[in-house]
């Protein structure tokens, strides 16, 4: 009996109440990190990060636990993945990252619902992730990482973001977004050092997956907001 219970979960948590829309874009998104490693087949960690950090947000935006599960496997691949680009914010915050995994999954079993700040709080939150990136550029820079006005964003803001996706505030999605942005511009920059010979860390593989996996995410984050503000992961977390 417990393991068909255990069975319904997973099924309900991986393959029900799927638009068709939502079904096509995450397909693209997968498919699109495949080719990429076809592109560049240097780096299969940074396949696998790509497909779970898709699958991952993927399942967060529907409101699902499983996506905890992607989640700590994605951002164990990225740990390494941005040590050895010498991305030290992202390094930092992936294992922050790894470290909330769990802490996630505990939360999001005690609470299914949304929840929103007021206008005054918003303002304070956005505020204080504003003053938190400027210091962490300060910070960064002196660690000598690549692009510390960048990586403070993944780093800094991502850690307020992360707390609030945990604690399932719509304002996540916000921050998130920001973050995206930030990254797709800081690997695409990578990348192109990469191809013009101005850049020999790490490798072109590593550089395209994280490029294409950062959009992603954005796009995935850009629905999220939409998803999470109707009320819809609401309907969807209460099957998890």
């Amino acid at each position: 009996m417990m393991e068909t219970t255990k069975h319904s979960w997973l099924y309900s948590q991986l393959f029900t109440n799927w638009k068709k829309f939502e079904v096509i874009y995450v397909s693209l998104l997968l498919l699109l990190q495949v080719v990429v490693f076809v592109i560049a087949p240097d780096s299969i960690i940074g396949m696998v990060s790509g497909l779970c950090g898709v699958l991952c947000l993927v399942y967060g935006m529907k409101g699902r636990k499983i996506s905890f599960l992607f989640g700590i496997v994605q951002c164990l691949a990225m740990t390494y993945i941005a040590w050895i680009s010498h991305a030290y914010g992202s390094f930092a915050m992936d294992i922050i990252y790894v470290i909330s995994q769990p802490i996630g999954w505990f939360m999001w079993g005690k609470d299914e619902a949304t929840h929103s700040f007021s206008k005054e709080t918003r303002k304070l939150v956005f505020g204080g992730a504003f003053i938190a990136w400027g210091i962490g550029w300060f910070i960064l820079a002196r660690l000598n990482g690549q692009l510390p006005y960048f990586d403070s964003i993944n780093f800094v803001v991502s850690l307020i973001a992360q707390g609030l996706y945990i604690l399932k505030y719509k304002e996540n999605w916000s921050l998130w977004i920001v973050v995206n942005i930030a990254n797709v511009i800081y690997w695409t920059i990578l990348t192109v050092q990469m191809l013009t010979g101005h850049n020999d860390v790490a490798s072109l593989g590593v550089y395209l997956s994280q490029s294409a996996l950062q959009f992603a995410l954005l796009f995935n984050s850009i629905y999220a907001h939409h998803v999470w503000n109707s009320g819809e992961a609401d309907n969807e977390g209460g099957a998890a």
